[in-house]
């Protein structure tokens, strides 16, 4: 009797979604180790209490995000919500943020198997337009409750996106060999020569087969239910809040901002501007480290 109740309710679900004029919203909470990062800066004697309290802030702000995704059966528009800036703030931390994933219209069509995301590299707009990845998901039994939904565990080995700062790391040695350059030799390192980056990471994800769509927060999707939580080893995207059949409904289109780039050439602006950075705020001695 348990498994028929059950039953009736993922069909009337799905019955719902399936009306010609659904669309949902539901909102992520993103969240990197913002402990892990200030950790790194433990020890540093050019590092005041107050210097220190100002990029506590800033960094919580570039590594604790809110998304929306608007969704309907085939599409949906993935965007982060704007925040006022503090007084004060700094831009290189701002464009640092653009630099770890935030910002930006992200589209996905599940049925024509498109990614289109609008990003900013320095106030120059580009259209990054790929096909969306087919992830091969493996399975698994084991569940959990996220809000009112039965969630199932889901995980899979992805390729890494290569624009996003936080998934480069320092080389073996590379903070060390920094300590002993002069400033003007730090401007003149090439980034690249410094960090590293793996080609693919694990993620794991958990789905409600509650809500029989096939989308999720950035470039995931094709479960058999809306995707409410996945991470890596250093990300947390979470769901907070889910409304179905919304009455205000969201206009979910392809965006069209911005110079067409694949996602390699992004990638490949996108050192060529940190290399810019580094030049333009210094070496960075005793500055912020990128990645683990």
């Amino acid at each position: 009797m348990k498994n028929l109740s059950l039953l009736l309710i993922l069909f009337l679900a799905t019955v719902n979604l399936n009306a010609q004029d659904f669309q949902g919203m539901a909102v992520y909470e993103s969240k990197t180790g913002v402990g892990d990062q200030m950790a790194k800066l433990d020890g540093n004697k050019e590092i005041t209490p107050e210097m220190r309290t100002m990029i506590e802030a800033q960094m919580k702000k570039m590594f604790e995000k809110t998304f929306v995704l608007n969704f309907n059966r085939t599409e949906s528009i993935y965007k982060e919500e704007e925040k006022l800036d503090a007084p004060g703030s700094n831009p290189a931390f701002k464009m640092m943020s653009s630099m770890m994933g935030g910002g930006g219209v992200q589209y996905k069509n599940i049925k024509e198997k498109v990614s289109l995301q609008e990003k900013d590299i320095f106030g120059k707009e580009f259209l990054v337009t790929d096909t969306l990845p087919k992830i091969q998901w493996k399975m698994l039994n084991e569940t959990k409750k996220i809000g009112e939904y039965t969630c199932y565990k889901a995980t899979a080995e992805v390729p890494v996106d290569r624009s996003n700062m936080m998934n480069y790391k320092p080389k073996k040695g590379a903070e060390e060999a920094m300590k002993e350059k002069s400033e003007e030799e730090l401007k003149k390192t090439n980034f690249m020569d410094m960090v590293e980056m793996p080609d693919t990471k694990i993620i794991t994800a958990w789905y409600a087969p509650e809500i029989p769509v096939s989308q999720g927060p950035e470039n995931y999707w094709g479960l058999p239910g809306l995707i409410l939580e996945v991470s890596d080893d250093k990300t947390t995207i979470l769901c907070s809040k889910i409304v179905l059949n919304v009455k205000e409904k969201a206009e979910i289109k392809k965006p069209t901002k911005g110079e067409k780039v694949s996602p390699q050439e992004f990638a490949d602006l996108m050192v060529k501007k940190i290399q810019q950075m580094q030049e333009m705020y210094g070496g960075g001695r005793g500055g912020i480290r990128i990645g683990g």
